[in-house]
């Protein structure tokens, strides 16, 4: 695509201690504390989805040195990145991995910090209706595209030619899908760059469909 100028794919962290036990950890302050890390069975995803991601690379003849690693700072997210790099022989705390505050969950807000994950449906009915309003004290759908497209314009700055391993959670991921699969089909010669694609596409009638591109844990994904 010529609108980028790198290779990017898309992982959902691995199966985590807060997916075990059926809870909501989208506070930064919480996300990060190891008790809310990967259990074993994402530990054992995320090693798999290092293997796929390796085998892309072999097959699309990428060489390692050209692999980035960009990965939320909460604490499911960069023990996946740090399995993934470890997968691929790359140091962690190399120039190849960098951790990204703008790949962090989404906050959804005091009313479900903590809470159970059976109030997700709650949140989505929300984005439907108004995709540009959050949860009480929380982000909305249009508040996460903002922060995800300076991530994209900031990688895009720093690298050329790479292949870009974003590891984050479920909510922004499937929102940054959603602003990918709507900025593809843009085609105004003025809209030539992934930035401009995305304000173009930043309307309700696309947030509200971000559900459509949900990924399971340690689910990796090819985006652009």
């Amino acid at each position: 695509m010529d609108f980028v100028r790198n290779r990017y794919w898309v992982l959902r962290h691995g199966r985590s201690i807060p997916n075990e036990r059926g809870l909501i950890v989208s506070y930064l302050e919480n996300g990060i504390l190891e008790e809310f890390q990967l259990a074993p069975e994402g530990v054992r995803q995320a090693q798999l989805a290092g293997e796929l991601f390796r085998k892309d690379l072999e097959g699309n003849s990428i060489p390692l040195e050209n692999v980035r690693l960009c990965y939320s700072p909460f604490s499911r997210t960069s023990h996946t990145a740090k399995v993934v790099a470890s997968v691929l022989n790359l140091p962690f705390e190399g120039p190849q991995c960098k951790e990204m505050v703008d790949l962090r969950e989404r906050f959804f807000g005091p009313l479900f910090e903590l809470m159970s994950h059976d109030k997700y449906p709650e949140i989505w009915d929300l984005d439907v209706k108004d995709p540009f309003t959050g949860p009480e004290g929380g982000e909305s759908v249009a508040d996460v595209v903002s922060r995800l497209a300076n991530a994209i314009a900031t990688i895009e700055l720093e690298h050329q030619g790479c292949a870009v391993l974003i590891v984050s959670h479920g909510d922004p991921l499937q929102i940054l899908q959603t602003i990918i699969s709507a900025a593809k089909q843009v085609t105004q010669s003025r809209f030539n760059d992934l930035a401009s694609r995305i304000e173009a596409v930043k309307v309700p009638a696309v947030l509200s469909q971000h559900r459509r591109f949900a990924l399971l844990t340690g689910e990796l994904r090819a985006v652009m």
